[in-house]
């Protein structure tokens, strides 16, 4: 990808001041004690095992768990660089893996246990309770050839309907526009496949099983599919326009559903968060602090968004890599990350965050950063091969 320079700055950026309350999302249990500090300052940067910046396809010492300290539930991580998932506990590290399949992306999990995985060659089911996979749902796209790499065709971004019955997978098609497919959950079978735009990153579904929002990565724009008719509807997203193309580093990337009306809220840069109105088509834009390229979101209960900073496009104007936990208000806590990263998921208690180092592009490194949102502590530990995609179970 070719970098392409944003417009000059209108404004220096600075950390608001503020509480960020963070709550339940669901998972893992209770690690630390207290809430997030309301300083409004950025948290101390955790030390990497080795004292050194990771390099790609690097492994990561376990730095083991404060002591007093309860064991927390298992994460699950997608492989992208080992065609597997891993489990991961996050006091100790990889506990085991299963094979699924070809450059594993995204994955989600369901109330009965089954994992559902996008690989290149399609999705992996998988039974988290005895670690096997159950099935391999091949997709009706033609993706091309069954490659690895950041460009490799196949299952992107993927979603669960509320009830369960429908899984949701973004399948890119190498040099042109993705499709949206519908898997049912019981015959295991593709039932529908729905044209979306270029390299869908990620895919979400409303809290009523309504709608299905692929985020379009290198067509600047997100597809809202009704999930009765399967009728899509393109909205653009593009804070600061579509200049450069696929050249451009400025596109979306991941999105998350905002719990108290259903927006959109997709993190550009640390510098601008487009809120998108998905039944209007509208966005509106909102000052962000990080300063910094960003992938992955995710969003609590309470409307608290959590946004991976990956580190600078323009190392001369960007901060390096960084976590953003903004509450509702907008006031934002900027916690500096070692390092590449990718996604993240939180804990159960709303103090932890898991970050995966995988990361998409280059400079990407083996493990997960376990990020205390109350103290800013950061621990690293292992956690498969270029993870990607995170849950936690």
């Amino acid at each position: 990808m070719t970098k392409f320079r944003r417009a000059p700055r209108t404004a220096a950026r600075l950390l608001l001041p503020g509480a960020v309350a963070v709550v339940l999302l669901a998972g893992c249990a209770q690690e630390s004690g207290g809430a997030v500090s309301a300083t409004g300052s950025a948290s101390p940067a955790g030390v990497s095992p080795t004292g050194a910046p990771p390099t790609a396809g690097s492994s990561v010492t376990v730095t083991p768990a404060p002591a007093g300290k309860p064991a927390p539930c298992t994460l699950l991580v997608a492989d992208f660089g080992s065609d597997t998932v891993t489990f991961v506990d996050p006091a100790r590290g990889a506990t085991g893996s299963v094979t699924v399949g070809t450059a594993p992306y995204g994955l989600v999990v369901g109330e009965d246990g089954r994992a559902w995985v996008a690989t290149a060659e399609g999705v992996a089911v998988v039974d988290t309770a005895t670690r096997q996979r159950l099935a391999l749902v091949p997709y009706e796209t033609d993706a091309g050839p069954v490659t690895t790499g950041e460009y490799r065709g196949g299952g992107m971004g993927i979603a669960l309907s509320p009830d369960g019955r429908r899984v949701y997978v973004g399948v890119n098609v190498p040099d042109g526009n993705g499709t949206l497919e519908v898997i049912d959950t019981t015959s295991l079978r593709v039932t529908d496949t729905v044209p979306v735009g270029r390299r869908p990153f990620d895919v979400d579904v409303s809290r009523d099983g309504a709608e299905v929002y692929a985020t379009n990565h290198d067509s600047f724009d997100v597809t809202v599919v009704d999930a009765g008719t399967l009728d899509p509807r393109r909205v653009e997203v593009a804070p600061y326009g579509t200049q450069g193309g696929l050249g451009s580093w400025l596109k979306p990337h991941y999105t998350a559903v905002r719990p108290s009306d259903g927006k959109l809220l997709l993190p550009f840069e640390g510098e601008r968060l487009a809120v998108v109105d998905p039944r209007t088509g509208r966005t509106t834009v909102e000052p962000m602090t990080a300063n910094t390229h960003q992938h992955g979101a995710t969003m609590t209960a309470d409307g608290t968004l959590v946004a991976v900073g990956t580190g600078p496009i323009d190392p001369d104007e960007d901060e390096g890599p960084s976590l953003t936990v903004r509450a509702p208000d907008g006031t934002e806590r900027v916690y500096p990350l070692e390092g590449p990263h990718e996604d993240v998921a939180v804990s159960s208690d709303g103090r932890t965050a898991y970050v995966t180092g995988g990361f998409t592009r280059g400079g990407y490194w083996d493990g997960l950063s376990v990020v205390d949102l109350d103290t800013g502590e950061v621990r690293r530990l292992e956690a498969g091969s270029r993870p990607l995609g995170v849950v936690v179970l």
